[in-house]
């Protein structure tokens, strides 16, 4: 029988994750691998994150305004994505799973980091075309690493000059793309076999009733405020991730 404390954990990290993902468009996979990691390995935390990862941006991606114009923009980014990953295949698992903690905790505290300090970048149009396919392929090498799609994808997708809504299916988009890279590279790999499966299902409950509540919230609540103080919790714990990964 699955132990009681970790339930409660897998079901208070996705509730949380699919609530912040409701409320600002992203952080289903920070706050999930980053809480998971406390109890799981990084690779055994990013085989139960697929199921909810993939519905919620699949919900994310078709609630957008035109599809087909993010996906024209942006599929040479997607494609260098699913190569990272593949590339990187293997780097979750096995011997690994202490230098993915490590990293791990270090690209949450990077991504809460670089979010607080509210840097901004802006990048031309005509500079897409050979920019977009070295951030997608560095994303996918971080997501083979860590299990987490936001960097660098999350800050170029937000430098493209998109609106709210095209900037949440952008997003959307990016991160789905992301997760099925990611789930076949973990099948391949022998994690995400039939328990894990149904475990990653199992958790798309609390993250879909999480993500729910935050959609009818995300324009009551004071965006700011909630932003920052959600980027000093990710701060503080990838800096714990971090840390104790290297005092292992």
């Amino acid at each position: 029988m699955p132990d009681l404390s970790l339930l409660v954990l897998v079901t208070a990290a996705f509730t949380l994750a699919g609530f912040v993902k409701g409320v600002v468009g992203l952080g289903l996979p920070t706050i999930s691998m980053g809480l998971l990691s406390l109890m799981l390995a990084p690779a055994q935390s990013a085989a139960l994150l697929v199921v909810p990862s993939l519905v919620t941006n699949v919900w994310q991606l078709l609630a957008g305004p035109d599809f087909r114009a993010v996906a024209r923009r942006l599929w040479p980014m997607m494609i260098a994505v699913c190569v990272g990953v593949w590339m990187g295949g293997g780097w979750l698992a096995g011997e690994n799973a202490l230098a993915a903690r490590v990293a791990l905790g270090l690209c949450v505290a990077a991504y809460a980091a670089v979010s607080l300090a509210a840097v901004r970048f802006r990048v031309p149009a005509h500079m897409e075309r050979w920019l977009g396919p070295p951030v997608g392929l560095a994303t996918g090498l971080v997501t083979a690493a860590t299990g987490i799609f936001v960097l660098p994808a999350v800050p170029y997708i937000q430098s493209l000059g998109l609106d709210k809504e095209d900037l949440i299916q952008a997003l959307g988009l990016s991160f789905l793309v992301a997760t099925v890279a990611l789930g076949l590279g973990l099948a391949n790999d022998g994690v995400y076999d039939a328990a894990n499966l149904i475990g990653s299902a199992a958790a798309l409950a609390p993250a879909l009733a999480g993500m729910a509540i935050g959609t009818k919230l995300r324009h009551r609540l004071p965006g700011e405020s909630f932003r920052r103080w959600f980027l000093i919790g990710m701060l503080a714990l990838g800096c714990y991730l971090a840390l104790r990964g290297l005092i292992h």
